[in-house]
């Protein structure tokens, strides 16, 4: 609603009583050239909601709801396709691990969570060191909104989650050697600190762009000279079209672990999300990816499943006697 009153503010119409049909028009169509569709979808609605709150209120031409475009998306337009695919993510895992000057950093260990729990940036932003489980490899989410670290879908978001032992192995390095010992205003041990204590939600965004600039294993994909370049700066990394966002991290995670053979509901426990949420806005595996899982599947089922089917007759079936 707010880019909308400042368009309101920039063409002259100066109370709400002013817009008119066509003011709708104009501003749908200069949104569309400027947004994705299921953006548009969004701000559309909304201003839509907005209309009909004035109708109530007669405050505008009745019915001037009505003439806004919500575009009507289907499944595929409003899932983005973005994400950090299994090669670029192992290369840049490759790099952390066996460069000791950014091995068991900061940015190095969260990125490595990222991938191998595919949890969401406010759940590992969460994490104590009081949930991390060395000895037994795994991390345990916990849900604490009095003390500001909330999971999205609350106490259904508790739970553990397994990590391969080269995680474990980093982030054991990082707990001993390199994390600062940091306590947040509730005076609480977060994993992941900073000289102010936890990290924000930004913060934690820009770790993951840092972590996932293409120039650090290989590169640049786009013609520029590391050195000179201005998107491998703190507060830069996010314009480089090839870094990506916890979010796409987590979307490429989940399509890596879907690749790799873990059952739908094993990944919808791990990431804290219905089996239809992965299905319809987290895997995004190629043709050749799901090539690749079907003949796995298959296999999977020649060696086990389906000898399962074979019996022993007198055993299984019994005899007469």
């Amino acid at each position: 609603m707010k880019l909308f009153v400042e368009w309101c503010e920039e063409v002259g119409l100066e109370t709400v009583s002013d817009i008119q049909p066509l003011d709708i028009d104009e501003y749908h169509d200069i949104r569309a050239e400027a947004v994705a569709p299921v953006t548009l979808e969004g701000e559309m609605a909304t201003l839509q909601e907005y209309l009909r709150y004035l109708e109530g209120l007669d405050a505008v031409a009745d019915d001037l709801s009505e003439a806004v475009h919500v575009p009507n998306l289907d499944a595929s337009q409003r899932s983005n396709d973005v994400k950090l695919s299994t090669p670029e993510a192992m290369a840049m895992l490759q790099y952390f691990r066996e460069t000791p000057a950014v091995r068991a950093s900061r940015k190095h260990v969260f990125l490595e969570l990222v991938w191998f729990t595919g949890a969401r940036q406010s759940g590992l932003r969460a994490l104590d060191l009081r949930d991390v489980h060395l000895d037994d490899a795994f991390v345990w989410f916990k849900h604490r909104p009095s003390e500001g670290t909330g999971l999205k879908n609350n106490l259904d978001g508790e739970r553990p989650v397994s990590l391969p032992s080269g995680v474990v192995d980093v982030l054991r390095e990082y707990i001993h050697e390199n994390r600062n010992s940091e306590t947040d205003v509730h005076g609480r041990a977060p994993l992941f600190t900073t000289l102010q204590g936890r990290p924000s939600g930004d913060s934690v965004r820009k770790w993951c762009y840092l972590a996932t600039l293409p120039c650090l294993h290989s590169d640049c994909p786009h013609g520029k000279d590391r050195e000179s370049c201005d998107w491998t700066g703190y507060k830069y990394a996010s314009k480089c079209p090839s870094t990506r966002s916890p979010h796409r991290i987590r979307t490429g995670s989940i399509t890596y672990q879907l690749n790799i053979g873990f059952p739908t509901e094993v990944v919808a426990n791990r990431v804290n999300a219905s089996p239809k949420t992965i299905r319809d806005h987290y895997d995004k595996a190629d043709r050749q990816e799901r090539r690749r899982r079907q003949r796995r599947r298959m296999e999977s089922d020649r060696r086990g499943y389906v000898q399962q089917m074979d019996f022993d007759y007198e055993n299984d079936i019994g005899s007469d006697d």
